[in-house]
């Protein structure tokens, strides 16, 4: 048996255990890969970097533990880069799955504000993140498309307490705040389709400025909007994420990620070509044969 047959006959519980090892060796050894930021990703950062501080950014959080890996380092570098420019946030939640994982992404970023960091040689002292005041986290109510209406009238209507059960009112980021007139974007993040209800029932609605950030399996369908301007960015899964978190200069686990997606892609792209070199070589060879 030559190796062509080898090819051919390989068992696939070889290709997983090649796909674990280049996963747990290219994650356990860090290396920088380049990261291409693409224009989409970074109007969003520039939006955001160019808003004056007290500023409203909306982040809706909408996706499931089964997006978490995708989504969540783009909620930790956009938060992370609102507080540090001492902008407030406005969470709220569209799937019934979200709000435990705002509420953790909540605590861990105010953890990280802390301590003193650099990013893009810039120094931001540390700071304490105070419910109330620096964010508000509306929690979640289902029926999307009806609660994206209503908070276009007062998100009070929906939402008359916080998460937290603290009415809206009695909190100090709230005040003289009724409706997206009073918030400078959204940012939905979403790994639902919830997005398209922001883009219908908000954007389309109410007119304000919309950037998403959805999984990469579904990142394609949404770049009509955002060349029609409905969208002014979106960010597509892991590596929307990581190209973030280059341009906050505050890499996380979408740049970790980077590394482990390379590699597993670029094996599993190997294991193609030798597997359709292997069909052709040894197809073409019993067709001679069979001619003898």
């Amino acid at each position: 048996m030559d190796i062509f047959e080898r090819l051919m006959k390989l068992d696939r519980r070889w290709v997983f255990l090649f796909l674990i090892i280049v996963c747990v060796v290219t994650y356990a050894f860090d290396f920088p890969v380049p990261i291409l930021v693409e224009p989409e990703v970074k109007a969003i950062f520039d939006f955001v970097d160019s808003l004056p501080p007290g500023e409203i950014v909306m982040v809706p959080i909408d996706y499931d533990p089964g997006s978490l890996a995708e989504l969540h380092p783009m909620t930790y570098a956009i938060v992370e880069q609102c507080w540090r420019k001492n902008l407030k946030v406005l969470f709220t939640a569209l799937s019934q799955n979200a709000p435990g994982m705002a509420d953790q992404a909540i605590r861990d970023i105010s953890d990280s504000l802390k301590v003193e960091k650099e990013y893009n040689g810039v120094a931001y002292p540390p700071r304490e993140i105070v419910n109330g005041e620096d964010f508000v986290f509306l929690g979640y109510k289902p029926y999307p498309s009806i609660i994206i209406l209503s908070m276009g009238q007062n998100f009070r209507l929906p939402f008359p307490t916080d998460y937290y059960g603290t009415p809206l009112d009695s909190l100090p980021m709230m005040k003289g705040v009724q409706n997206y007139d009073d918030v400078a974007c959204v940012i939905d993040i979403s790994g639902t389709n919830s997005t398209d209800y922001w883009i219908s029932y908000g954007q389309g609605r109410y007119g304000f400025p919309l950037a998403i950030g959805v999984t990469g399996v579904s990142t394609a369908q949404y770049y009509p909007f955002y060349g029609s301007g409905q969208i002014f960015g979106i960010m597509g899964g892991m590596l929307g994420a990581a190209q973030y978190e280059d341009l906050a200069d505050n890499p996380g686990l979408a740049k970790d990620g980077m590394r482990v997606q390379l590699y597993a892609h670029m094996m599993i792209i190997a294991f193609i070509i030798l597997g359709n070199i292997g069909y052709f070589v040894s197809g073409r060879r019993a067709k001679v044969e069979g001619v003898k």
